[in-house]
């Protein structure tokens, strides 16, 4: 009998593919190593792809009637209008604080905290295609597995 770490290694690998997607785009716009990018806010977001992998995963192995695939949308939903909204006036009002507290521009509250509607939708497309790659490729893992095994 083999253990099924699909439902562990979805979200990992989502929370990979996007932060290293992210660090690209952001290496590509500023036409340099972006290392002081990383964080929160950018394209894709993280935490969308995230749970959208975890929610798509659940779709293919356990249905989208399972009451698990309800509770993965739900907290997708939440984690995505929270990135969209809350945050990103979170982000909105760092730069109001910055802008009156620092003149020079120098240090002040992190800004970039929040995700647009695009980045939203980049992490989760990442997300669908990870849990679907992840579905896909886990019957020739498992057998992997179970040939090393044995």
């Amino acid at each position: 009998m083999t253990t099924d770490y699909s439902f562990v290694i979805t979200p990992l690998l989502a929370w990979l593919l996007a932060g290293c997607s992210k660090f690209v785009i952001n290496s590509l716009r500023a036409r340099r190593l972006a290392f002081d990018l990383i964080g929160y806010g950018g394209m894709p977001s993280n935490h969308s792809a995230i749970v959208s992998s975890m929610a798509m995963l659940i779709a293919l192995k356990e249905g989208v009637a399972h009451p698990a695939f309800g509770v993965a949308v739900t907290l997708a939903f939440i984690v995505m209008l929270d990135a969209s909204s809350l945050r990103r006036q979170v982000g909105l009002h760092a730069q109001a604080i910055n802008a009156l507290s620092s003149p020079a521009g120098n240090g002040g509250l992190r800004e970039r905290m929040g995700h647009t509607r695009s980045e939203i939708a980049a992490g989760l497309f990442v997300g669908v295609c990870t849990g679907w790659l992840v579905w896909a490729a886990a019957p020739a893992a498992t057998l992997l597995v179970a040939t090393f095994l044995s």
